[in-house]
């Protein structure tokens, strides 16, 4: 065990556990990057934020199916 000598920075946490910690946050942290940018790359493949040139045509169907289904619900 460390001496509380060894122990001088705010956090507490010698140097070497610093730079363990530090290694698994920026491990941590490219992870969910990698994840996230993988994520937005399929759900703008599966329906685009920016619409086409003829706009949100696609949720025209949805809009009649949602039409169809709110009587049954209410």
């Amino acid at each position: 065990m460390a001496n509380d000598n060894d122990r001088s920075s705010l956090s507490g946490l010698t140097e070497t556990e610093a730079k363990e910690f530090h290694s698994l946050f920026v491990t941590s942290f490219i992870g969910f990057t990698v994840i996230a940018i993988i994520a937005h790359f399929l759900v703008w493949s599966w329906r685009p934020w920016i619409p086409g040139p003829k706009g949100y045509v696609m949720l025209d169907g949805v809009t009649n199916a949602l039409h169809g289904l709110l009587p049954l619900v209410g």
